[in-house]
């Protein structure tokens, strides 16, 4: 669990942090909601953010990246 990931709004980089920096590491937080949940492929997960990153807006542009490969790009509307 030593993976690099941000999040950027607008091309600005808001959140940049590394698995080791959380609470719960990835093989926990998974196997605590597969006690409730079965999570298939495509299931997103969210875990909450570090303070100080605050919301977004309509029109923001979201993207996400893990070890710099983007794997989420979308408008919020």
């Amino acid at each position: 669990n030593n993976i690099n990931f941000r999040l950027d709004i607008n091309g600005k980089t808001v959140q940049h942090v590394n698995s080791c920096d959380l609470i719960y590491s990835f093989d926990k937080i998974i196997a605590y909601i597969s006690r409730f949940f079965t999570l298939k492929i495509g299931d997103l997960v969210f875990t909450g953010t570090p303070a100080g990153i605050g919301g977004v807006s309509i029109n923001d542009r979201l993207e996400g990246y893990i070890e710099n490969k983007k794997l989420l790009d979308f408008k919020i509307k």
